[in-house]
């Protein structure tokens, strides 16, 4: 008898465990990631090559590194459309800095540092004065791309000093996974960056109570104040956290590109909000993981490659994106009716 209602509860235990993870937008956006992938390797003969997966990794880094700090952002119930702004505003204060001849360890910390700098501008309009995280972030996408128009004369930068290999290294640069039978693995720097952040994001969203306050004010922000938790100055540090992203995919981008414009990032706030809400990230707040968004810039960026193998005009990706995100939000919204059938 103890053994039937033994394997009865682990019954129930593993149905309840795997309609849970069958119910999780990300496992879904994973596993259409991992079919696109093999579908692709099995289409193209060029997609699967070293060369090929290496510029993939590479290229969504940035979008991802990004993502974290939105996803954070949209677990509030708030936006933030300065990102690319705010990318290109950190990537020309390390290159006008470090074209002046400075170091490169004194000019990170700057970037970062005007980083930091918008976000906790825009925390403090949105938590203290109340205007809406819309508005306020669509003004500083305007105030922060005039900002570095300003710092570099709207020019091209791409003469860094003394310290402009350490630069190029940080962004450009890889290293090499050695594997048993096999031939070594490249891995770009920005994924290294990438997969250091993810592991930080992750901890501190599930196990501290900074994360566990960020969903609370994003599942109820009203009860969320009546229980002592410190509304305002949470969402000030989450905007401060979603632009230092921000600034570190700025330098890592300036690095690999070896130059600087004030075009860069121009456009990349659709794309980290789509990774966002692909990767099963709530709109309305309350619920989002740091790996969903990972895997929603991984998704993209290989559609993305996809349609440059597969020959199609470039031209599509704005729509490939966008049908992304109307899918991924109305499976959220069925998902969410189903739950209250």
């Amino acid at each position: 008898m103890s053994a039937t209602l033994e394997e009865h509860i682990d019954r129930r235990a593993h149905g309840t465990w795997l309609g849970w993870l069958v119910s999780q937008q990300t496992f879904w956006v994973s596993v259409a990631a991992v079919t696109a992938f093999v579908v692709l390797s099995l289409a193209s003969d060029v997609f699967a090559t070293q060369q090929n997966l290496f510029n993939v990794t590479r290229n969504f880094a940035f979008v991802a590194i990004i993502a974290i700090g939105m996803t954070a952002v949209i677990i509030t119930g708030g936006i933030d459309l300065s990102v690319g702004a705010v990318l290109v505003l950190s990537g020309m204060v390390i290159g006008m800095t470090m074209h002046a001849g400075m170091s490169i360890w004194l000019a990170v910390p700057l970037a970062l540092g005007a980083s930091l700098v918008v976000g906790a501008f825009n925390g403090l309009m949105i938590a203290y004065v109340g205007v809406p995280p819309f508005v306020v972030t669509l003004g500083m996408l305007s105030i922060a791309r005039s900002l570095a128009m300003v710092l570099s004369n709207n020019r091209m930068v791409y003469e860094f000093g003394p310290d402009q290999p350490r630069l190029l290294a940080l962004g450009g640069g890889f290293v090499n996974l050695a594997l048993p039978f096999m031939d070594p693995i490249r891995i770009p720097s920005p994924v290294i960056f990438l997969l250091v952040l993810l592991v930080i994001a992750s901890i501190v969203f599930r196990w501290t109570r900074w994360g566990r306050h960020l969903y609370a004010i994003g599942g109820n922000e009203r009860a969320a104040t009546m229980t002592g938790v410190p509304v305002k100055l949470v969402k000030v540090s989450v905007y401060m956290f979603c632009s230092l992203c921000a600034g570190i995919a700025g330098i890592l981008e300036v690095g690999w590109l070896g130059t600087v414009t004030t075009s860069l990032g121009q456009g990349m706030e659709l794309s980290v909000i789509a990774a966002s809400v692909i990767g099963g990230t709530n709109l309305a707040g309350g619920i989002g993981t740091a790996f969903g968004a990972v895997v929603g810039a991984a998704l993209i960026e290989v559609i993305r490659n996809s349609l440059i193998l597969l020959g199609i005009s470039t031209f599509w990706q704005g729509t490939f994106v966008g049908s992304f995100i109307i899918v991924a939000v109305l499976f959220d919204r069925l998902r969410a009716r189903g739950a209250n059938d």
